[in-house]
């Protein structure tokens, strides 16, 4: 039962905080406003800025948020134990994570759905607004070709995830053409949507796996061929109005998710239940040392960029104020979507830890080829029986190789832990009767899914971002959207396939770097929400303590890595992204810092030839 105590904790304290301080944050800190004249509605142009209905843009923005982030670094952090995995998860998500997710959202409303890179210009300095948008620039280029990478690599060892990805595009547009073009409904769109992709993943499970044809000693790997195709699937997906694939893409993938969200949580209570699920016996709420690798990076400060997504995250920052902003029909809408959605995913993020402990504790999930056609079964032991408990959950975390000779961090690979999340959640579901092949399936297009919609909201964002950056230093090519959407998707790809030890095996090289990048954008957001309240004279603290927390972390983290691992090892990428990020940071803190006496009680100027929207005036006043 301790599993099932645990989930049920977690998702309590979410509810509670979401009707107090998440109501707190809305109505007294930031004032929100069904009055506000919101940017969907006054730059409307049906391309970026579309007015959308709550459920749909949450649908858009939580799928958005989550990708595999919520996935893979809880997936790797609980090599440290369960239960600190845990406590940032939930604790981070509440006080950290929902305050900037709403923040971001909040300030990119009131300043005609600019991104929050954009608004420190105004908040800060211009030079600062420079600064924060290379840094956006940078974060981003690692977001796109991790999560490309991530993507190809469960395309390639679960097959029968491709199929039911794919399809949800052209069940996309034209649910996006009947919607806006059409005049019609959701309601049985949204069904018919529903059953098309679920049927996809039994078609894909049992008769249809898609994979493409070895190539290990070539370049063109399937994971490098999966990498280049979804690039080139992110490039359309960004140019093209956003009603037309990205919103009702996420909006039916939304509902997918929360189909299979909901069976891994009726399965987790079962498994509980029947005793098949035991979160104790099966990992450590604190690892020892002797059962981590020797050469694993300290707990401290690592947890907390390892795990980003499903605690607190910058790019949801990128999110809120580069596409959710311009879609929200309300600004009191901003409470459910900013604060809401950010608390779902740590509640995804509980998930996965579990998964990754009881699921994997419940059996190794192994994959054969039988006649062509891949075949799941539990790990058997001498005697015949499954491999359950802590032995089980070792095949997935264990501080020694396979063979037991000595291991290393870098011998556990980013897919090994992805696995863990699938095969765990898998043996969840099979405790309800789904066949384990077909759990499989569900999960690994539950991990696809999330990472696509990450994917093709990130490249439009990095489009935006670019395009200021040009317009900011006077570039005029990159402010063409066609010209820095190729440029976004090129960057990532030669940073997804230049990294690792050949093409396409970088992914757990690439997550360190990841992580404090991300949560150091986390830091900058939350400074540019720290300037914004004070501008006011409104209490910033419940913003500042954050922001001081996600910039000494992930910095701390950078520099140790470049310290004692990228610099030693020579990895070239990877220092160039530290110190210049690390850089980047420290400049825009040193403008912060410089301009803090004089900003404070003193309003922005407006954004040129633009009226308030009401909410602002009442803020200001």
């Amino acid at each position: 039962m301790s599993t099932l105590i645990v989930a049920v904790a977690s998702m309590i304290g979410f509810i509670v905080a979401y009707n107090t301080y998440g109501r707190w944050l809305a109505r007294r800190l930031f004032q929100l406003s069904p009055e506000a004249v919101v940017p969907s509605h006054e730059l409307r142009d049906d391309v970026d800025f579309v007015p959308t209905r709550r459920s749909v843009i949450f649908g858009h923005h939580f799928t958005s948020i989550a990708g595999t982030g919520p996935i893979v670094g809880p997936a790797l952090a609980v090599f440290w134990g369960w239960l600190p995995a845990l406590l940032w998860v939930v604790l981070g998500s509440i006080l950290i994570g929902g305050v900037h997710d709403m923040a971001a959202l909040v300030i990119s409303l009131r300043n005609k759905g600019q991104t929050i890179g954009e608004v420190a210009g105004r908040l800060i300095t211009p030079r600062a607004k420079v600064l924060f948008l290379a840094v956006l620039a940078l974060a981003l280029s690692v977001v796109l070709a991790v999560f490309g990478l991530v993507i190809a690599i469960i395309f390639a060892i679960y097959p029968e995830s491709v199929l039911s990805v794919w399809i949800a595009m052209p069940v996309a547009i034209g649910i996006g053409i009947w919607v806006y073009k059409k005049g019609g409904g959701l309601l049985g769109p949204s069904v018919f949507g529903l059953v098309v992709l679920y049927g996809a993943v039994y078609f894909g499970a049992y008769y249809m796996p898609i994979s493409l044809p070895e190539n290990s000693n070539g370049f063109f790997t399937p994971v490098v061929v999966w990498t280049l195709i979804l690039l080139a699937y992110a490039f359309a997906a960004s140019v093209l109005p956003v009603w037309l694939l990205l919103q009702p893409r996420d909006y039916i993938n939304s509902h997918q998710l929360y189909v299979a969200l909901a069976l891994l949580v009726i399965g987790l209570g079962v498994a509980s239940v029947t005793g098949h699920a035991d979160l104790m016996a099966s990992a450590p709420a604190i690892a020892k040392a002797e059962n981590v690798p020797a050469d694993a990076p300290p707990i401290l400060p690592f947890l907390f960029i390892t795990i980003a997504c499903g605690a607190c995250s910058g790019f949801h920052c990128l999110v809120s104020s580069g596409t959710t902003s311009k879609q929200i029909n309300c600004e009191t809408d901003a409470q459910a979507v900013g604060y809401g959605a950010m608390l779902l995913e740590g509640a995804l993020a509980v998930l996965v830890i579990l998964a990754c402990c009881a699921g994997v504790g419940m059996g190794r999930v192994e994959r054969t080829e039988v006649n062509g056609v891949g075949e799941y079964t539990n790990v058997l032991a001498a005697d015949g029986t499954v491999v359950t408990g802590n032995a089980a959950w070792k095949m997935y975390y264990r501080a020694t190789k396979a063979d037991g000779s000595p291991g290393g961090w870098a011998d556990h690979k980013l897919p090994q832990k992805l696995a863990a999340f699938i095969d765990g959640g898998a043996n969840f579901l099979a405790t309800i009767g789904l066949p384990l092949k077909l759990a499989v399936a569900i999960m690994a297009v539950l991990v696809a899914s999330f990472a696509a919609t990450t994917l093709d909201t990130a490249t439009r964002l990095q489009r935006y971002v670019l395009q200021e950056l040009g317009e900011s230093v006077h570039i005029k090519p990159m402010t063409n959207k066609f010209i820095a959407t190729g440029i976004a998707v090129a960057v990532a790809a030669v940073i997804a396939l230049g990294v690792g030890d050949k093409p396409g095996t970088g992914g757990m090289v690439l997550w360190p770097l990841f992580g404090a990048t991300n949560q150091l954008l986390a830091g900058l957001a939350l400074m540019v929400a720290v300037f914004y309240l004070a501008r006011r004279s409104k209490p910033f603290a419940f913003v500042a303590i954050p922001m001081f927390i996600m910039l000494v972390m992930p910095a701390w983290a950078m520099t140790y890595d470049l310290v004692y691992n990228w610099i030693p090892q020579q990895k070239w990428t990877l220092i160039l992204f530290g110190f210049g990020i690390l850089g980047l940071q420290a400049w825009m803190v040193l403008e912060g810092i410089l301009m803090w006496q004089r900003c404070r009680g003193v309003l922005e100027a407006p954004i040129a030839s633009t009226t308030s929207s009401a909410s602002e005036s009442a803020a200001a006043s």
